[in-house]
């Protein structure tokens, strides 16, 4: 009678997160510990023996192997017994381990690039969309404030219908993770409703234009708030910017103090958001720690929102916007704005996870042109020729920037 045992052990590799893993599989599936990675089948008067490398293993598929015994699945131990009794040669039945040793891939895992295509595609869509509308609120209903308490409300109550049905599952929070993210989400609020501050003011080409000296307030505070040096190349990348947004601004038939001012407070704000940001490292995953800070920018947004508009809302706000338009669209525009802003920030977050720095750059000065793009054309703006061309040198300038910035980063991960 002959004698069967498949023997497998686990050499670590650099690929695998295991370390000193090794097992002895027989056909009753039992495991002990051994050095090294070897296939054998005894079988007297004739023993296979057969060595070959884990690099060609995904590890996580040998949970295939572990299943009980008797159940669908056990592929390779058929392979041996096929083998010791003369079924097979020794190059097919390894070549059948390797095999069942790989799943098949699904169509999002073979083609990764379209996915992030698609990412691409909705978060560019999502933003140009949400300004766009933004824009038109604005127009019937000037108040930011409000406005700004409305795009985190509907984010908000979007994030706690998400985590009722699980989706995703709710991530725990204590006192530290609080605290590290309360500063955050205070210059979030801050650059959020500057933002809208300058938008009900002033053209949405015009504060984009502004808000691309953004990298420059970035460079600045990495310099002299947390000491970095900053390589002289980026510095001089930036130039264009600045004289970009000067040329801009100088000739900007939309231009007002206030709009100017409140988009230089957001990219201040906005770049000690990403300071505060880099310190909060709470283990949680991004949509968790998105969810959070908008609920706690929220309750900062709230208090400013009632002192400042709130007694014009309740004497003629609320009144003329519902006169112009209607109470069932004004509700409806406030509605979608806060959807649309959550969900392109939500989108912006999980489409830059996916990608390397240099693409993460690329695809943020992109954006920017699609927006100030399409709001000139949907709102019909009027651009004088030096504003036109010192909106381009600054995006062009931001462009600069970024790939330098990146490849920068690509050279230290290296």
């Amino acid at each position: 009678m002959s004698s069967l045992m498949l023997h497998l052990s686990f050499r670590p590799v650099k690929s695998f997160n295991v370390s000193g893993f090794s097992g002895k599989i027989t056909p009753s599936l039992g495991l002990r510990r051994s050095q090294h990675l070897v296939l054998s089948i005894d079988n007297s008067p004739e023993k296979i023996q057969a060595e070959f490398s884990c690099d060609k293993l995904r590890f996580s598929s040998w949970n295939l192997l572990l299943r009980r015994r008797g159940s669908v699945g056990i592929p390779v131990v058929k392979a041996a017994a096929a083998a010791a009794d003369g079924g097979g040669d020794q190059e097919t039945q390894i070549s059948e381990v390797l095999s069942i040793a790989e799943p098949p891939k699904s169509f999002l895992e073979r083609y990764p690039a379209l996915v992030t295509g698609f990412f691409f595609f909705t978060w560019y869509f999502l933003n140009v969309i949400f300004n766009i509308l933004n824009k038109k609120v604005y127009n019937y209903f000037p108040y930011p404030y409000f406005v700004s308490v409305v795009h985190l409300l509907v984010g908000v109550a979007y994030c706690l219908i998400s985590w009722s049905v699980g989706l995703p599952k709710r991530a725990p929070i204590d006192k530290d993770q609080l605290g590290l993210l309360t500063p955050v989400a205070a210059c979030h609020a801050l650059g959020h409703v500057m933002s809208n501050v300058s938008f009900a003011a002033v053209a949405v080409s015009f504060t984009h234009t502004i808000k691309a000296l953004e990298p420059f307030f970035n460079a600045a505070a990495s310099q002299f708030v947390l000491g970095h040096q900053i390589p002289l190349p980026l510095w001089l990348s930036l130039a264009p910017v600045v004289i970009g947004v000067s040329m801009a601004s100088l000739t900007e038939l939309s231009f007002n103090w206030l709009g100017f001012t409140s988009a230089m407070i957001s990219n201040i704000s906005f770049t000690y958001r990403s300071i505060y940001s880099k310190k909060a490292m709470t283990g949680m995953d991004s949509t968790n720690v998105y969810a959070y800070i908008s609920i706690i920018a929220l309750l900062f947004c709230l208090p400013p929102a009632i002192l400042i508009e709130g007694p014009k809302l309740m004497q003629y706000g609320f009144r003329d916007a519902i006169a112009q338009v209607g109470i069932v669209k004004f509700v409806s525009d406030l509605f979608w704005i806060g959807m649309f802003y959550h969900l392109y920030n939500q989108i912006a977050t999980n489409t830059l996870e996916r990608v390397a720095p240099l693409t993460h750059a690329v695809g943020n000065v992109l954006k920017r042109v699609f927006v100030i793009g399409f709001s000139i054309v949907v709102f019909g703006n009027k651009i004088s020729t030096q504003t036109g061309i010192g909106t381009a040198i600054a995006i062009a300038g931001v462009a600069i920037y970024s790939l330098i910035k990146a490849n920068i980063e690509e050279q230290k991960r290296v």
